[in-house]
């Protein structure tokens, strides 16, 4: 009676156990959907994720297979996807063909690393004048470089050639070296401005204060705080310079100082004029190994440059 007057007095008026274990069970019923697709949606995710993954690792792994096969199974048609045997004789040619694939290694070694670093020090001294001094003009020539970017390289090829005749660099891997160097430079240094603007200006002025000149708080303060940024604009640059062929092709007329893409090109014919299949899987193969393994060793620096290089801070 008591508590039918204290429901009365409150308004609260008791549930039935009956409507209580319903109500317990439609919630248990909802959590456990709610889990279930939960669960599902990550399924999904997880292999719409491999699926897109398969995909593109499939011609990477189906060029590093092909290279193992004879000339006879990497040419067949259609494509035979059991060889009858695995052979090394794409690599064995390869290796012999010319000078040896050494050397062109090394040359493409030598036009990407001394395109990396003639990049990464202009990129850095530009981008960190855009972003940290103040003057006429500032803004304009920056737009002016990056306006840069959208004229096609192929239309300033004949120019390039033209000065680098002039300048005696023409056929020479230093000379190739420039040119890259020229491609590379508006997108490093649109990269290493945006960096360097999303490092504190404190910072700078602290180091500034204890007596540092600009080019000291430079070396020794900003460039550790930009480093993914740097490592950014040199993988770009390097896989630009190891990759390219269009230019190496134009400018590069002796045979000892080919790279790996212009060698390529002119190793790929077999017997009659029939391309050589097996011997192009081999040299793609071989041309891919520096620039995946670099890419695992710096993708932490370089995702992280990426942002730091599209948010200001």
């Amino acid at each position: 009676m008591s508590n039918k007057l204290r429901s009365a007095e409150t308004g609260f008026v008791p549930m039935p156990p009956a409507t209580i274990k319903a109500s317990v069970a439609a919630l248990n019923y909802a959590g456990h959907v709610s889990r279930l697709k939960k669960r599902l949606s990550v399924a999904l995710y997880y292999l719409i994720c491999t699926v897109l993954t398969l995909l593109f690792l499939f011609p990477i792994a189906w060029s590093a297979l092909t290279s193992f096969y004879s000339a006879a199974d990497a040419s067949a048609s259609p494509p035979r996807w059991i060889p009858s045997r695995l052979s090394f004789e794409n690599y064995l040619n390869l290796a012999a063909y010319g000078e040896g694939i050494w050397r062109y290694l090394g040359n493409s070694a030598s036009v990407s690393l001394m395109t990396v670093a003639m990049t990464l020090v202009l990129s850095t001294l530009g981008g960190y004048g855009f972003s940290r001094f103040r003057f006429r003009g500032r803004n304009l020539i920056f737009v002016v470089i990056l306006a840069t970017l959208m004229i096609p390289f192929q239309s300033i090829l004949n120019p390039l050639f033209v000065l680098l005749r002039w300048m005696h660099l023409q056929g020479t891997l230093f000379g190739l070296a420039l040119v890259y160097t020229t491609f590379q430079l508006p997108f490093a240094v649109f990269m290493m401005r945006n960096s360097f603007d999303s490092v504190p200006l404190e910072i700078e002025d602290a180091s500034l204060i204890d007596g540092c000149s600009s080019l000291q708080s430079l070396r020794m303060i900003m460039l550790p705080l930009v480093m993914p940024g740097l490592v950014t604009a040199g993988l770009f640059a390097f896989f630009g310079s190891w990759n390219e062929l269009l230019a190496a092709l134009i400018l590069l007329g002796d045979a000892r100082h080919y790279t790996l893409p212009v060698m390529l090109l002119n190793a790929q014919s077999g017997q009659l004029g029939a391309i050589d299949w097996g011997l192009m899987q081999a040299g793609i193969t071989i041309s891919i190994l520096p620039c995946a393994l670099l890419f695992l060793l710096l993708q932490r620096f370089y995702i992280n440059g990426l942002i730091a290089g599209a948010v200001k801070a």
